[in-house]
């Protein structure tokens, strides 16, 4: 991310066309106030698109166009740089995965395992490959195989795949789309980032959000990529969302700050 220093000279002119950035689906709250703030201080406006960071991958490596991709993996962003027109990702932030649980169910972080294993129990997930948070649920389904052999197995076999696939229904306009399933009993145990399930805990009545236990526990690395051809001014928000204000921001909605000294 050096490059991105030294595009930092001048700020963009006003009347210059917005960035384009491509987003995990899981930023929108944070990466929506970023813009703001990176608009309200001289840059340039943002014009964002979240979704699936895979599903987005897909859609540039197709062709469209985007000058900063933030991945919810590392993956996604590398898989871009490797063929080729973006810059080595960077890793800007990171985060977890808890489990979001609906109200009635009897669930602590110790017994979560018991819970998830429980064939009377909706466990659900996001679509894996398409969704790096349906990967990061699988990573926590091969550290169950560690501690009860067979567990692997079940989890695969029983997970609901609800969110973040070709085919899954569209976010609501507003609102937490996990906080939407666990709401409307397609899920009783929601494996989410733990920044996703904390807004829909305050968003369902009897709701809560569950860390994983430690032998369960499984972070996620945020990465980003700036085109090669990006203008300065996306340039500069890439930078932004690298500065100190911008991870205190990361901090304050729940993310772990990459890129604090």
């Amino acid at each position: 991310m050096a490059a991105i220093a030294l595009a930092l000279s001048a700020s963009a002119p006003a009347e210059e066309p917005a960035i384009r950035l491509y987003a995990a689906g899981s930023l929108r709250a944070v990466m929506t106030e970023l813009a703001r703030d990176y608009a309200a201080s001289g840059g340039s406006p943002v014009e964002a698109t979240f979704g699936a960071s895979g599903l987005l991958r897909e859609r540039l490596a197709k062709g469209e166009r985007a000058e900063v991709f933030a991945s919810a993996d590392v993956d996604n962003a590398q898989a871009l740089a490797r063929a080729g027109g973006w810059r080595a990702p960077v890793v800007f932030v990171r985060n977890r995965l808890c489990a979001l649980v609906a109200a009635g169910v009897d669930a602590t972080t110790e017994s979560l395992l018991d819970r998830m294993l429980d064939p009377r129990i909706k466990l659900a997930t996001s679509t894996p490959k398409a969704d790096p948070s349906g990967d990061y649920a699988w990573q926590v389904f091969e550290k169950a195989e560690g501690l009860r052999p067979g567990a692997f197995a079940k989890l695969d076999a029983k997970a609901l795949k609800l969110t973040g696939g070709p085919d899954s229904p569209p976010p609501p306009a507003s609102g937490s789309a996990y906080g939407a399933m666990v709401a409307a009993g397609k899920a009783d145990v929601f494996l989410t980032y733990c920044t996703n399930a904390v807004q829909a805990a305050r968003e369902v009545p009897g709701a809560r959000s569950l860390a994983l236990p430690p032998a369960l526990d499984v972070g996620a690395s945020y990465a980003m990529t700036v085109a090669i051809d990006a203008r300065p001014a996306a340039l500069g928000f890439a930078w932004y969302v690298l500065s100190i204000p911008g991870q205190r921001t990361f901090a304050r909605h729940g993310f772990s700050p990459a890129a604090l000294p």
